[in-house]
């Protein structure tokens, strides 16, 4: 069922548009993380330099030529550069360094063995490069102690010619002046590190995005979903719940279409599943169908109770039953008596009449779970059931059922012989593509009808793409009549025009035009 994904350049802006500001967060963590480190552990380094220059003959009188002269102390720089880097130079200039300024204070600087300073400590603090087009050799130092640099490049001065001389044999190294002191720290770099550790905030958190999206199987789209599964999406519901106030979220957890604050893009969006279910059942007799899920928690109970109260509010006589006998939850939206319910008339307990709650609102009524049984999928799969169903299609236009997820019981496929579909409820972010692969090799190994998709919770804000895409795409339906709810009307118009109009399991859902933003 997966399809190629191809991901462009604006899919990966959005992306990270969409988490923009935890990127800029960790970007000014990072910078501040590199500016403490550089402003307070760092240790300041001071530098100091000395330029030496290399002569091919050591007499002004062999000096016939002065440019074949240039030229041969252009070819002993590189040898005379690694002849001053030997073990045994800096062992001489170190040496020198503690006889200077003693094995204590050289021990901020370097690492002091027995009285003397190593070879590569020296080699580390030094930098000796040649001048381009030139005899010219620089020596650099960088150490802790400004006066130890400066004594670093003088001291080499003075030992390396000796050295050269012995190693080589020919030409000399002179300098014109001593190496100075100087007390402005070259390091650290506040202002270098401080954008270096922005940059790697940035990198790296922009690094994690990606990845986290690359590995990030749950459904989030919509299109994808339908060109994936082949299966048309009835509707697309913004997260609402967190509008409420916390009394009112503490007293019921689900939110309902009649709570106040409720989004006008949730509103248009129950307008626009009412509509699509009204097609897609236009062309069955029984006007039975159930809502479930892959798994528990993402929202078919909810989304099922606000389907009845859409289709009761255009003017539909709608029947719901609450059939998820394992944690039956519609009593306590509605604020009902759950005493007897399905499970007592299905068992003959209760008369059928005697359980239905009526005109729980308008042109809506409700038939509770009733007490647990401790068999619900025989319940559900018995004669008893297709009775009850068989008599109430003729009291109701619709009936709606709340199934249990159908990932983890068989409640859900024992009603197929008894439904016209299944509409399936997934959670933004939560249902993976494997689970709803899985639910839908289930519903098409029970042959039942898979009337579509509704993505449910999608997290969005005003700014965001998934407003624009979600709120108002499907915000009003395909025609003034479905709209209504009206269903003998939206019936005789789909037999009029059945090809452009009706929703089947086996054909994508027609798109709509996008409602105007208010």
């Amino acid at each position: 069922m997966h399809n190629e994904e191809t991901i462009s350049i604006t899919d990966l802006i959005r992306l990270l548009l969409s988490r923009i500001w935890l990127i800029i967060l960790i970007t000014l963590v990072g910078g501040a993380a590199a500016f403490g480190y550089s402003k307070f552990i760092l240790p300041l380094e001071y530098s100091s330099h000395i330029t030496m220059y290399v002569q091919s003959y050591t007499g002004i009188s062999e000096n016939v030529n002065s440019v074949n002269n240039i030229s041969n102390s252009k070819q002993l720089v590189n040898t005379y550069m690694e002849v001053m880097k030997d073990d045994a130079v800096m062992a001489a200039v170190g040496e020198q360094l503690v006889s200077e300024y003693g094995a204590e204070r050289l021990s901020s600087c370097f690492d002091v063995h027995n009285g003397t300073v190593s070879p590569s400590a020296l080699r580390k603090c030094l930098t000796i490069s040649s001048v381009t087009d030139t005899s010219a050799v620089k020596v650099t130092a960088t150490t802790k102690d400004p006066e130890v640099a400066a004594a670093i490049c003088n001291d080499l001065t003075h030992v390396a010619p000796k050295y050269v001389e012995e190693a080589v044999g020919v030409g000399s190294i002179n300098t014109i002046d001593t190496a100075k002191i100087y007390r402005s720290p070259v390091a650290p770099n506040i202002m270098k590190n401080t954008m270096i550790g922005a940059l790697a905030g940035f990198m790296l958190i922009c690094l994690i995005i990606f990845l986290i999206d690359f590995f990030d199987n749950t459904i989030k789209d919509t299109d994808q979903l339908s060109n994936e599964f082949n299966k048309p999406i009835l509707g697309a519901i913004q997260q609402f719940g967190e509008t409420r106030s916390k009394q009112d979220a503490d007293k019921d957890p689900h939110a309902k279409l009649t709570d106040p604050n409720i989004p006008f893009a949730v509103i248009e969006s129950y307008k626009s599943i009412r509509t699509n279910i009204t097609f897609a059942l236009s062309t069955s007799e029984k006007k039975v169908f159930a809502v479930s899920s892959p798994n528990p928690g993402e929202g078919k109970s909810t989304t099922s109770a606000n389907i009845a109260i859409a289709l009761s509010q255009g003017d539909s006589k709608v029947l719901l039953i609450d059939a998820d006998m394992r944690r039956p939850v519609q009593h306590e939206i509605f604020a009902i008596r759950n005493k007897n319910g399905l499970s007592s008339v299905i068992s003959k307990q209760q008369k059928l009449e005697d359980c239905i709650q009526k005109n729980v609102m308008q042109n809506l009524d409700v038939l509770p779970a009733g007490p647990i049984p401790p068999n619900p999928s025989e319940l559900l799969a018995s004669e008893q059931m297709s009775k009850i169903l068989e008599d109430l299609r003729e009291q109701y236009s619709v009936i709606i059922i709340d199934t249990p997820p159908v990932n983890i019981v068989t409640d859900t496929m024992e009603l197929a012989k008894n439904l016209s579909g299944i509409i399936m409820v997934l959670q933004y972010g939560k249902t993976t593509r494997e689970e709803v692969e899985e639910v839908v090799k289930r519903i098409e190994f029970s042959q039942v009808n898979l009337l579509g998709f509704i993505l449910n919770g999608i997290k969005v804000k005003r700014s965001s793409r998934y407003y624009s895409k979600y709120a108002y795409k499907k915000g009003y339906g395909y025609y003034g009549t479905a709209a209504s709810g009206d269903w003998k009307a939206a019936t005789e118009q789909v037999e009029k025009e059945p090809e452009s109009m009706a929703v089947h399991a086996d054909q994508k859902q027609p798109k709509q035009k996008k409602g105007k933003k208010n």
